[in-house]
């Protein structure tokens, strides 16, 4: 049976933990957070949340596993990770890609960076 894209986004939400963009924001600076952002390099070069990974969708597999040689640490320091996108489709798949990896604090972030940007929060360049 063939899926579309809204289907495995639909399962994605229906698999992880969602943060409103308030509920994120209130995370912002612990210690035991990071914010991972899944958008494409020109899109996080315009913009990001403070302190956020980049790991674009494409690549997250590989950053996050660490026998590969594009691992990227932030993604298994055993931090509660907050996964962001655009606007949070690509946010969700990603954020059950890592629980399927076996990452059990992962958190996608409804409504993505726009949301974020919409509720007045924080954005670096």
């Amino acid at each position: 049976m063939i899926k579309q894209a809204a289907e495995l986004v639909a399962e994605a939400n229906a698999a992880v933990a969602t943060l409103s963009v308030e509920d994120a924001r209130s995370l912002m600076g612990q210690d035991d957070v990071q914010f991972v952002d899944v958008r494409e390099t020109g899109e996080f070069a315009r913009g990001r949340i403070p302190g956020a990974v980049h790991a674009p969708r494409a690549m997250l597999e590989f950053m996050t596993d660490p026998t590969t040689p594009l691992h990227k640490p932030e993604l298994a320091a055993g931090k509660r990770l907050v996964v962001y996108c655009a606007s949070g489709g690509r946010g969700a798949l990603a954020a059950k890609t890592l629980r399927d990896m076996g990452i059990d604090h992962v958190h996608h972030m409804l409504g993505g960076f726009g949301a974020w940007q919409q509720g007045g929060g924080p954005v670096e360049t």
